[in-house]
This record gives C-alpha cells, sequence and structure tokens, in this order.
C-alpha cells in the first residue's frame, strides 16, 4: 500500500485525476537541447559506433530526456529516442521551441492543463487520456502546449512525444478506403533485396538536410523531390510529383514491403491520387521529406495518422 499512496500522491500533485487503477508515472523530462553542430548525429545507443537513427542540423531543438550520463544525453527526437553527444546540444530547462507532438499518457485517467509550470496554477482545461498536443517549450519538467485553441502547461510525467499530430481530420473517401489497406496491422515481412538495400542507404545520408517545397536536391527536397533524387542515382525514371509515382512499378500490400519501395500516403485530398510519398526501410519505418520538421527523417508506419493516410505501396526495383 505504501507504494500505491505514494503514486496517487505524486500523480495528484501533477494534476490528474485519478481511478484507483493508476499507472505508475514515467520521470519528468530534463528540458530542452538545442543543436549547435550540423550534422549531430541521433544515435541508437551512447556511443559513435552505434547506429544513426537521425542528423540534426544547428539550431534544431531534442526534448532531453534524462540526464547527462558519460557524455550523452538520452533525448527524444523526431519522435524516436535515442542519444546525442553532450558536446553538441545546449541544455535548457526552461525554453520555448517546436518541439513537435505528445501524447497524453495517464492509463485511463484525465490530465489537468494549466496556466502555469506547476500544480499551484488555474486549470485550463481538462485532457483525456490518448490526446494528442503541440509540445511549444518546457519549463522545469512542464511541457508549454497547445490543444484546440487553449495554450497552457502540462506535467512530462505524463507525456509521450509521438510522430505529429494525431487528432482525428475529416475523413473522405480517401481516408475511409485506406484504412481498410492493412487489416493485418503488419507492415513489411518481405525480404529485401540487395538492390533496395542500397538505395535505402543510399537515401539515409540526406537525413536532417532542409524540406523546401519544390527542392529537387541535394541541399533540400520536398517529398517527392527526394524519392525521385534517389532513384535517379540509381538509374530509374519516375515522375516528380508524389502522384505520377503512383503510376510507376508494381502494387505491394502492406505486409510484403521490401526496403526501396515507394509508400504513399492521401490526407484527404480527392483532386490528387496521392499528397505524400517516402521510401520503406523496415520493420514499419520509411524514410521521407516531411513538414513535420522540416527536413529528411526516419518515421513510421505504426503511428496512427500515417496508417490512417496510408493508401499504398509500389515496387519498382
Amino acid at each position: 500500500m505504501p507504494d500505491l499512496l505514494q503514486k496517487v500522491r505524486g500523480a495528484l500533485a501533477a494534476g490528474i485525476v485519478l481511478s484507483l487503477c493508476v499507472t505508475g508515472a514515467s520521470a519528468a523530462h530534463v528540458g530542452v537541447g538545442t543543436v549547435t553542430a550540423n550534422g549531430l548525429r541521433l544515435r541508437a545507443e551512447a556511443n559513435t559506433t552505434s547506429s544513426v537513427l537521425a542528423k540534426t542540423n544547428t539550431g534544431s531543438h531534442a526534448v532531453v530526456l534524462e540526464p547527462e550520463k558519460d557524455g550523452w544525453y538520452k533525448v527524444s527526437y523526431a519522435a524516436q529516442e535515442g542519444y546525442m553527444s553532450a558536446d553538441y546540444l545546449t541544455l535548457e530547462t526552461k525554453a520555448d521551441a517546436d518541439l513537435g507532438y505528445g501524447k497524453v499518457t495517464t492509463g485511463g485517467s484525465v490530465l489537468n492543463m494549466r496556466g502555469g509550470p506547476g500544480t499551484g496554477f488555474d486549470k485550463v482545461r481538462t485532457l483525456s487520456d490518448g490526446t494528442v498536443v503541440q509540445l511549444t517549450g518546457m519549463d522545469s519538467g512542464w511541457y508549454k502546449v497547445t490543444y484546440k485553441g487553449s495554450q497552457g502547461y502540462v506535467s512530462s510525467d505524463y507525456i509521450t512525444p509521438c510522430a505529429r499530430e494525431e487528432a482525428p481530420k475529416a475523413q473522405n473517401a480517401v481516408t475511409k478506403d485506406a484504412q481498410t489497406l492493412n487489416p493485418t496491422g503488419v507492415w513489411g515481412s518481405g525480404t529485401s533485396t540487395q538492390a533496395g538495400l542500397d538505395l535505402v542507404e543510399y537515401g539515409k545520408q540526406f537525413l536532417g538536410v532542409p524540406y523546401v517545397y519544390g527542392g529537387n536536391g541535394p541541399d533540400k527536397f520536398d517529398c517527392s523531390g527526394f524519392t525521385k533524387y534517389v532513384y535517379t542515382h540509381f538509374g530509374y525514371k519516375i515522375g516528380r510529383t508524389a502522384s505520377s509515382q503512383l503510376g510507376y512499378g508494381t502494387s505491394v500490400a502492406a505486409d510484403q514491403l521490401q526496403a526501396g519501395d515507394l509508400v504513399f500516403f492521401n490526407e484527404g485530398n480527392p483532386s490528387v491520387a496521392a499528397t505524400h510519398v517516402g521510401i520503406y526501410i523496415a520493420d514499419g519505418q520509411f524514410i521521407h521529406a516531411t513538414t513535420n520538421h522540416n527536413m529528411v527523417e526516419i518515421d513510421t508506419l505504426y503511428g496512427s495518422y500515417n496508417s490512417r493516410y496510408y493508401i499504398g505501396a509500389r515496387r519498382i526495383l
């Protein structure tokens, strides 16, 4: 019972309205890290030999999840957890910054959004478990957030960074059909070819390159400019727009995706065949030039936003 009471008291201090079934909170996030060197790597582990998850640019921001240890910070960047060298990351416990989106994670309870970073501030509104909010800064372990026109603060104990906003949007025939394209919920169990693996590795060198609408590379890309640039390097000619690229190659089932396949999305625009395109990697991940963080980055198809608007894949290799 002492452990349960301690959890209850801690949760109440964070502004949570609890049921008797309490889910323990994670530790408060430390602050905002600002990147001070172009090309800083987000790595899978706290060393320079582990795999690179993403590359960043000077001025980019990451959520610092844990205090520095052995010269590394554990961070969340582009909705991926990993490690960045503390030598090239400036930590601030209070800062306004575009930190992407976060999901309320309370185990079924309601989280209070407050007018300031602490329980002594008035309640602005309540947020249900699973609600996605925009993260616009941090102050002493509290996120500054925006949700449906309301601005306030919520305890970082109960926020999980996520890929992008997953709030419901108006559906049309395009998005309704997309939801039936992967009934198994499994992405990419097909065996990748060496050609596909080589194409993906080539594309990864552009991680962190800025997103610019109309960008054809290599110093800036939009989504279809990126896919066309990568495919052209290997001698494949494809169209310039996402919609035109949807007409190349052969259709691939979601559970048979392989490295190098093109994955397509439509965010509810019935006037075009596709509004976005990326290159599949493996295990539900794909690389794309995106406005999410305005750069080339790796994202996941398991996020409800991407799976919601997924419309299919094509194999060209």
